[in-house]
């Protein structure tokens, strides 16, 4: 299963981005899915994570300015971000929990896209 992300550049702060991720390859189901970020010289952190129910949780930083959204039947994720500051700039990562069969799943990621906001 590959993940493939999109939406990524450069933005004035105030602007706006909107972030895509599509998963291809054979999938039986995508549970969880979410988008995390990884600035220069710190952790890879979690952004914001919606499972295949629509339950939805942010990093509070991100509260009010990002929305996340799926959709289930063609396996895509999204994330609008709006009012973008010069601490969002990161690499954002696309991951999901995807099942093969009703077995057996596991963790897939994407290779990252570059957001960069400019004070």
């Amino acid at each position: 299963v590959q993940l493939a992300e999109s939406g990524g550049g450069l933005v004035r702060s105030g602007g706006s981005l909107r972030l895509s991720c599509a998963a291809s390859g054979r999938i039986y189901r995508v549970n969880n899915m979410a988008w995390y970020r990884q600035a220069p010289g710190k952790e890879r952190e979690l952004v914001a994570r919606i499972t295949r129910d629509g339950e939805i949780y942010y990093l509070d930083s991100v509260k009010d300015r990002f929305t996340i959204s799926r959709d289930n039947a063609k396996n895509t994720l999204q994330m609008l971000m709006n009012n973008l500051r010069p601490e969002d700039t990161a690499v954002y990562f696309c991951n999901a929990e995807v099942h093969i069969n009703r077995n057996y799943g596991y963790e897939s990621w994407g290779q990252g896209t570059q957001v960069t906001v400019s004070s």
